[in-house]
């Protein structure tokens, strides 16, 4: 199916990668965006506000963000696409909301446009340091998908994906993008709209009376119906049966929680995508992601001009995590560098997946600029030793 062509700003545009989003978002077919300004997302809504009304979109400015994610999770269920943004603090905030979205399985996409933390941190500058909170930041058992762009051009391409990610498997995507990212404006090119392919919202053909929200098909993933199509239904946070009515029980828990779990575990061949270079024959391999993928390049250009054999693997969906890769690089490899904003985070899931066989070497950063790409290539050299 093709994307509403009222949504499609086609052409090649000069833009930062906050504006990219939010014309991502746009092209995909969101047409109900809640949020708080903070910084340095405010510029997606401020994008979003200007456009929607030329395409019959609806954009809310929330009291806070608690009420902007609950706002997304409900208007979901009126069969509109929709979306939140915010930073880190507010990011915080949504956090039980988006563990209740996740047990009512609303698709939605969740923008982060990454700061310094922690608490207030730094407003206006990078960090890299909620990838980790995007995973396991609510309580209990869940899965979820989450995207990390390194460029404008990609913060309007992810976008869409994350939005096709969220109707195929009928979950929250968490869109880990950076202040870098978010700030830095480049060419971006949008196609014409009968180019762009989007994924609708998979609606029951069944007869009012017949639905089930939570009975499921082949694929663990459930249909979705519309508020008002005059379906008789009911969603709930608490642990419910497939009519989505609370069902407090052992076996019921199982079910539904497992079924959580597995609709992401089973198909996480599905989801997952990485970009890999000249990692045969590497002795070190750099894992990167968002605008650190970008300088880890220039560290890595400088470790090849020593002699260095180095392959990069960038984490274009983080979660869920390439698992089963990192395990057949560490076989081969004598290290993996991995450079973050941040103290360490993501290099903990490289670790467990290398099993030992490898060493993982952080290249930590505190935030508030990008590494400088000579500590990168040392930190390559001596890996290689």
């Amino acid at each position: 199916m093709k994307t509403d062509p009222a949504g499609v700003l086609t052409g090649v545009h000069y833009l930062d990668g906050d504006y990219a989003c939010g014309e991502g978002a746009m092209a995909a077919g969101c047409r109900f965006v809640a949020g708080y300004p903070i910084t340095p997302s405010t510029e997606v809504v401020e994008r979003i506000s200007q456009r929607f009304p030329m395409m019959g979109g609806t954009f809310i400015q929330m009291e806070d963000e608690l009420a902007s994610m609950a706002a997304v999770a409900g208007a979901a269920w009126t069969g509109s696409k929709t979306m939140t943004v915010t930073s880190g603090p507010g990011f915080s905030l949504m956090m039980e909301n988006i563990g209740l979205a996740t047990m009512m399985e609303a698709p939605c996409v969740v923008v982060n446009v990454q700061r310094g933390g922690p608490s207030t941190g730094l407003p206006t500058m990078v960090g890299q340091a909620d990838m980790m909170q995007a995973r396991w930041g609510s309580h209990g058992d869940y899965e979820l998908i989450a995207l990390s762009p390194q460029s404008p051009q990609e913060a309007f391409d992810l976008t869409i994906d994350a939005f096709n990610l969220s109707e195929t498997w009928r979950v929250p995507v968490m869109f880990m993008m950076d202040e870098c990212v978010g700030h830095m404006t480049e060419k971006v090119v949008i196609p014409p709209a009968d180019e762009i392919d989007i994924v609708p919202r998979r609606l029951t053909d069944k007869k009012p009376g017949e639905y089930k929200p939570y009975e499921v098909n082949g694929n663990q993933v459930p249909e979705m119906a519309r508020a008002g199509d005059g379906h008789r239904f009911h969603t709930t946070g608490l642990t419910h049966d497939e009519r989505g009515y609370p069902a407090m029980t052992v076996e019921c828990q199982e079910e539904s929680v497992s079924r959580l779990m597995n609709k992401i575990r089973l198909n996480a061949d599905q989801i997952i995508r990485i970009e890999e270079e000249d990692v045969g024959g590497a002795d070190v391999v750099v894992v990167a992601y968002g605008i650190t993928a970008r300088v880890a390049r220039m560290g890595i250009d400088m470790a090849r001009a020593e002699g260095v054999k180095v392959g990069f693997l960038r984490l274009i969906v983080v979660w869920p995590f390439p698992e089963e890769r990192i395990r057949e690089l560490a076989k081969e490899i004598k290290a993996f560098v991995v450079p973050e904003i941040n103290y360490g985070q993501m290099v903990l899931e490289v670790e467990r997946c290398a099993y030992g066989q490898a060493p993982a070497v952080l290249v930590p950063h505190g935030g508030g600029g990008v590494h400088d790409p000579a500590d990168i290539c040392k930190a390559i050299v001596e890996a290689a030793r």
